[in-house]
């Protein structure tokens, strides 16, 4: 049997800010099915719940050099959903609120780097693969090629490196080569670690890992451009031999609409009249009022400039002029956080702004919204125009990235689609599109093809990750 240790900042549903925790607590699960033998590391954080750390089994602890100083590595574990997941503790590092955004994150992450290759001399299993994910764990790429060198355990362990999103790269002085990563200064060149006078551990990761990954495969295309490669599609070029797109996927036991627990009512393509239902429980909720006719948009996101809201912002006075409800959950940028608060107060009865974040409302949005709005700037793969697809809920994205990969712009004269989409970053562009999709919202036949295609759309894990098996095979020479 493949082994396989998965490292991740994040893991659903431990601790999540982002997609990244939902592809660490989605893919091993399927790998797992598929015969590979996961095992998942993540920080022990502070926020993970009593629930969660009264199940862990200590099994030891250990010590790794972090420059001058000499720091505690706990390490516990617990199986949850079949998956073994290990916690590296270190109240010093993770007894944080903030899972990022400190001041010493280099040195945070380093030390988790660090941890993970000496947490694995404490379990029976040498792992034949080692899948880092984004900058906080790409030291270990680096780590890895020096330890190999002098330590015999490390040797033929091969690495896969995914990139989830190249805008954050991990830059950082010089000096921690030697003071935190306590590597020689070999590795301190154009060809390593060296990035405009500074490292960047996500080239560490890209350089010296046997195979990079993304997110989708159109955002595998588009970073090798100096448009969407983030000052890195040199790199990335001189790589791209080893580089392979693979879309995220979702978890279709956690996201469907027959069993979901979180909505009120539940329901499937022969059924779907219920998402009215369930529309009508959110604008109750949410103080709209009720109609199960009218067109409910729907936004569940970060709300932060590369999700296109600043496209949302030119429209909105327009949008909101228009027969539609609007629904928004999300925090971030105070700008946009204030801009939805303020609309609210010009259209009590047109927006909802909801500007925090829960997990349960979500579900109820996404199943009971007609339209979900993902106007990105840029979007690596994206996971909320798979969820909405899986409620029947149509997705208005733009054509970038994992949406392009995912949605397929409806048709008129084939009757193909399950979504719609524009092609250019304007804001008025975003309109049109969206009262052409308005306009076939009332175009009941045309509406419910369109609904059958979206929910009958295949985005689940155990699709993606055979092409994660595939991409094993690659690096190992052989078979799984």
């Amino acid at each position: 049997m493949t082994n396989v240790v998965f490292v991740a900042s994040e893991a659903a549903p431990f601790a999540k800010t982002g997609g990244l925790a939902d592809v660490a607590g989605s893919l091993p699960k399927a790998l797992i099915k598929d015969g590979v033998n996961v095992k998942v590391y993540m920080p022990l954080h502070i926020k993970i719940a009593p629930s969660y750390r009264d199940q862990m089994t200590f099994i030891g602890y250990t010590t790794v050099n972090m420059g001058w100083r000499t720091q505690y590595v706990g390490l516990l574990t617990l199986n949850y959903d079949g998956v073994d997941y290990y916690f590296i503790d270190n109240e010093f590092y993770f007894k944080r609120h903030a899972l990022y955004g400190d001041g010493d994150d280099a040195e945070r992450y380093i030390f988790f780097s660090k941890a993970v290759l000496a947490a694995l001399k404490m379990t029976d299993v040498k792992p034949d693969i080692i899948h880092t994910n984004d900058w906080h764990t790409a030291s270990i790429n680096v780590l890895l090629d020096f330890y190999s060198k002098h330590d015999d355990f490390y040797k033929g362990i091969k690495t896969v490196f995914t990139i989830h999103n190249l805008r954050y790269q991990g830059v950082f002085d010089p000096y921690i080569m030697g003071d935190l990563l306590n590597l020689p200064y070999d590795y301190y060149n154009e060809e390593g670690l060296k990035f405009y006078d500074n490292i960047n551990i996500l080239k560490a990761g890209i350089v010296y890992s046997d195979h990079i990954t993304t997110v989708s495969k159109s955002y595998a295309h588009e970073i090798t451009y100096p448009y969407f490669g983030e000052n890195l599609d040199g790199v990335i070029n001189k790589y791209k031999d080893k580089l392979t797109g693979i879309v995220n996927g979702i978890d279709y036991d956690v996201y469907s609409p027959l069993t979901d627990t979180n909505i009120p009512v539940n329901f499937d393509f022969k059924t779907v009249s219920n998402k009215k239902e369930i529309k009508k429980h959110v604008q109750a909720k949410f103080g709209l009022p009720i109609d199960g006719d009218i067109p409910m948009i729907s936004m569940v996101t970060r709300l932060a400039d590369m999700k296109g809201l600043d496209l949302v912002e030119h429209i909105l006075a327009e949008l909101l002029e228009l027969d539609i409800q609007l629904v928004i959950l999300g925090t971030g940028e105070h700008h946009f956080e204030n801009l939805f608060r303020y609309y609210q107060y010009r259209f009590p009865h047109k927006l909802s702004a909801r500007i925090y974040f829960d997990q349960y409302e979500s579900h109820a949005i996404y199943a009971g919204s007609d339209l979900f709005l993902m106007p990105s700037l840029f979007e690596p793969c994206g996971l909320s125009q798979l969820i909405a697809l899986r409620y029947g809920t149509i997705p208005i994205v733009r054509q970038i990235g994992g949406l392009k990969d995912t949605v397929t712009p409806y048709n008129k004269f084939t009757g193909e689609g399950n979504g719609f989409g524009f092609m250019n970053y304007n804001a008025h562009e975003l309109l049109f599109t969206i009262k052409d999709a308005l306009d076939y919202y009332h175009k009941p036949d045309i509406w419910l093809n369109l609904m059958e295609q979206a929910m009958a759309a295949d985005n689940s894990w155990e699709k993606s990750s055979k092409e994660y098996i595939k991409v094993y095979e690659t690096v190992l020479g052989r078979e799984i």
